[in-house]
């Protein structure tokens, strides 16, 4: 197949498209930079520079693509600005859309969270409700979230993965990433809530099995769900740091999420089942 990724050089594009190739496909991947399309060109895929904000240019591409799959790995979390991260999920997501619907493209698979549901007492499935309700920057980043699914639905083949938090090489739960040097700093509180991962080498295979699965909405995230003390804690003795103090603080949305369906549906397992640090 040929397939278009948007974000193709981020935290899971950079896994992604060299699986994506080893599976036979023709990766076409967009970024802005001359140094990002250099290591496109090294893994066998064409790269384009373009905008996900210029939606002419965003268009030509695709149609000179002619893309089977838009795979849209778009995030704009580098300086860990949540609002920009939601404008990319709303307006990017519309750019990416509509040059989808002009070039033909019937099948997209999208990147989302687990995290964004309502609060609950138990790890939410997929058909637990959207937390529209949030204010502040949980709002923005749930009402984000909305846009993006919501958009991406309206290609008839849609795949919306609602992936866990990310942790491993290249993330924020890494002894380089931010939560990481929080930790070495002895800067980082952290509450009670619960949180599910997903190892970022997890979340790359299952976008690119995501090709050939059927539509619908996946909780991709690993086996256990877990509370802060206990994730934090791991991470501190793997990379060295203190222990981090507790506050006894849980919002009703830190609840984890169940991947049942992936696994029932889909036969989808995560190679690392449950948070841990190597």
């Amino acid at each position: 197949m040929r397939i278009f990724v948007a974000g193709a050089t981020g935290q899971i594009g950079r896994l992604l498209v060299p699986k994506l190739i080893a599976d036979g496909h023709e990766v076409t991947g967009i970024r802005r930079g001359d140094t990002a399309l250099r290591a496109l060109a090294e893994q066998g895929a064409t790269g384009v520079r373009v905008d996900v904000y210029d939606r002419e240019a965003l268009t030509a591409a695709m149609r000179a693509a002619a893309p089977d799959v838009l795979m849209h790995q778009l995030t704009a979390l580098g300086a860990g600005n949540l609002a920009d991260n939601a404008r990319i999920r709303r307006a990017g997501t519309r750019n990416l859309v509509d040059a989808a619907a002009a070039a033909g493209v019937r099948r997209i698979v999208a990147q989302s969270i687990a995290w964004a549901y309502q609060a609950g007492d138990t790890p939410a499935g997929e058909e637990a409700p959207l937390d529209l309700g949030a204010d502040g920057m949980r709002g923005v980043t749930v009402g984000g979230v909305h846009a993006l699914e919501t958009q991406a639905a309206e290609i008839a083949e849609h795949v919306i993965l609602r992936y866990g938090m990310f942790y491993g090489p290249g993330t924020w739960y890494h002894r380089d990433g931010r939560i990481g040097r929080q930790l070495l700093d002895g800067g980082f509180t952290v509450g009670t809530g619960v949180t599910s991962f997903l190892h970022i080498e997890d979340a790359a295979s299952a976008a690119a099995l995501a090709v050939q699965w059927p539509a619908g909405v996946y909780n991709i995230v690993d086996d256990q769900p877990l509370p802060g003390p206990v994730w934090a804690g791991a991470l501190a003795e793997a990379i060295g740091a203190p222990a981090p103090p507790v506050t006894p603080v849980r919002a009703g949305w830190e609840r984890g999420a169940d991947n049942a369906l992936a696994r029932e549906k889909l036969s989808w397992t995560p190679e690392h089942p449950v948070f841990r640090m190597t």
